[in-house]
């Protein structure tokens, strides 16, 4: 997956495992916390994101500590790294933009 391939709910999602490995479930919570509810995840959705992202190795799923069925997934080191670029690339879009159709408005 290239670091300017990510979508909205993509982005959320990682951004959402950045700071700590989180069930299902909590990525959802998460990702309507971040988005501030522009993003709601369907179960289906989350889950076919996720098996994407841990494809391309963006994503871990790792052992759960309390022996529950829920499964706890974490960012990657790469997973992290296509985040900040991608965060890059968007910076970067917003302040060519801010140039472009804030001119003359100072």
């Amino acid at each position: 997956m290239k670091a300017n391939s990510l979508t909205e709910p993509t982005f959320y999602i990682l951004l959402a495992l950045a700071s700590e490995p989180l069930h299902g479930y909590g990525i959802i919570k998460k990702v309507e916390l971040l988005s501030e509810n522009k993003i709601i995840l369907a179960a289906g959705t989350l889950y076919g994101a996720l098996d994407s992202l841990k494809k391309s190795y963006l994503v871990d799923q790792i052992s759960n500590q309390d022996n529950s069925r829920r499964k706890v997934y974490q960012i990657t080191d790469t997973g992290l790294e296509v985040l900040k670029n991608d965060y890059l690339r968007m910076k970067n879009l917003c302040l060519i933009a801010e140039n472009i159709l804030m001119k003359g408005e100072k």
